[in-house]
């Protein structure tokens, strides 16, 4: 783990997911600040971080945002994220004036059948050389 990434906003994700590793390319490509760090949720690092939120056992079903000392679950980690990219996609952070209850029960269903409509893999993903920094673990 870099030595201080509490700057930077880290993603945590289902390593293993292939929706979840397409959403963090997605993010990458529109995040052209480097703002985003990520950490599987599998990993070493995301159980340090998370102990340090009193987060203990995440599922593997969220993706999780911490950002500014605070974490954020589902689809108010979503919105959070695409608030930050850049380009109109950060229009959809205005839902979240929607109450959570309404918007995460589509975030949930796809959670769900996420392996089954995008597959998994047996291992985490491998950053590529370029982006190699941007990850915790």
């Amino acid at each position: 783990m870099p030595p201080n990434p509490s700057h930077h906003p880290i993603i945590l994700f289902d390593g293993v997911c292939n929706l979840c590793n397409r959403w963090v390319q997605f993010v990458i490509k529109r995040d052209p600040r480097a703002l985003f760090r990520f950490a599987s949720l599998q990993s070493d690092t995301a159980a340090i971080l998370l102990r340090k939120h009193n987060y203990e056992d995440p599922p593997l079903q969220s993706v999780i945002l911490l950002m500014n000392g605070n974490l954020y679950t589902e689809s108010t980690a979503i919105l959070h994220i695409v608030g930050q990219l850049r380009g109109p996609l950060q229009l959809m952070a205005c839902f979240r004036v929607v109450p959570a209850f309404i918007r995460n029960p589509l975030y949930r269903f796809i959670a769900r059948n996420r392996y089954k409509w995008f597959g998994k893999q047996t291992s985490c993903m491998l950053p590529t050389p370029e982006t190699k920094m941007r990850f915790l673990d």
